[in-house]
């Protein structure tokens, strides 16, 4: 993990084998991008970041255990051509968040934190509205990897089965029994948060509510009934989205992802720099291009207000190789 974490930081620092690395905020790049005319629009994104923030990039490790049960859907279920859960599923909140991991390497956690916050709402008909705590994963899930230095997605959902996840909301919210406690930090252009810098300790696995959560932390558990793979297959995949809510996905990055804006994402140029875990929520076609709908978490003002669309039906950047998700008990 920390090889991957270096290689994404040495990727955009430095010079090897005598061929200068564009910089994830080099217009030159922008320019290779928009040249091509691909199915996407690029833009300058990230600026000026401190290194810290750039190994928090690469907070996934790839192709880790894989669940037990993979699920399998009937293959004669009938879909839309486009499908979009926020319309679908309008009385759950959650489904329209947009959140931040900071200068963490976490979005192992939030992308489970998002999808299970989700899928409670959309189980429970509404009835039951959470913020599952990402902190809560991030802190207390040992079998998960190593905090906000990267973690395993299939484990998360493994680790929510078995132990439960309480709730907690944004940095600050001051909702649910443990709100993330990382705060924000500007890695965008123009922006007007605090400068990304250092390297983030992942916070204490602390047991306890904030004091004035008038719930305890045992009873404020939410449980999973079961998690499971996805299958590498685009109908079942988007099956399962149209049956039970948003899944989680882990795929490669490479530079010019850093620099989305609009349009549907495929790798056009740039360097491997590690994995990353993202809630893919729905699906649809962009002149003619299929594509998964996808939440990021780097806050709004990263790409299309925080969310992007990736190529759908070709496993780009493996995404379609490494998805999980489950049932939640109610």
């Amino acid at each position: 993990m920390l090889r991957l974490c270096f290689l994404c930081l040495f990727s955009l620092l430095s010079v090897t084998c005598g061929r200068p690395q564009l910089s994830t905020g080099s217009h030159d790049m922008v320019n290779i991008i928009n040249t091509a005319k691909t199915t996407w629009t690029a833009g300058v994104n990230f600026q000026n970041v401190k290194d810290g923030y750039l190994k928090s990039l690469c907070g996934t490790l790839l192709k880790g255990r894989r669940l037990p049960d993979t699920v399998k859907h009937a293959t004669n279920v009938k879909l839309p051509d486009s499908f979009d859960p926020r319309s679908e599923w309008p009385y759950c909140k959650s489904l329209g968040q947009i959140r931040d991991q900071g200068n963490c390497g976490s979005c192992w956690a939030f992308g489970a934190a998002e999808a299970i916050s989700d899928r409670i709402c959309i189980h429970s008909k509404g009835k039951v509205s959470v913020e599952i705590s990402a902190e809560d994963l991030l802190s207390c899930c040992d079998q998960c990897g190593f905090g906000c230095s990267g973690g395993y997605p299939s484990e998360a959902w493994d680790y929510w089965t078995k132990s439960g996840l309480v709730t907690g909301g944004l940095y600050g919210s001051n909702e649910g029994c443990r709100p993330y406690t990382i705060p924000p930090c500007e890695h965008h252009v123009n922006g007007t948060r605090p400068p990304c810098s250092g390297e983030q300790d992942t916070p204490e696995c602390d047991a306890a509510c904030v004091p004035q959560y008038s719930v305890p932390y045992k009873q404020d558990k939410h449980f999973g009934y079961k998690a499971y793979n996805l299958p590498s297959d685009q109908q079942q995949i988007m099956t399962e989205l149209y049956n039970n809510g948003p899944v989680e996905a882990a795929f490669t990055v490479y530079e010019d992802f850093l620099l989305y804006k609009t349009g549907v994402y495929q790798h056009v140029t740039g360097s491997e720099l590690g994995g990353h875990a993202v809630k893919i929520l729905g699906w649809g076609e962009e002149k003619g291009t299929p594509y998964w709908l996808v939440a990021n978490s780097w806050n709004s003002d990263w790409g299309d207000n925080g969310y992007f669309k990736i190529l759908r039906g070709r496993d780009e950047c493996g995404i379609e190789s490494e998805m999980v998700a489950g049932v939640p008990q109610l």
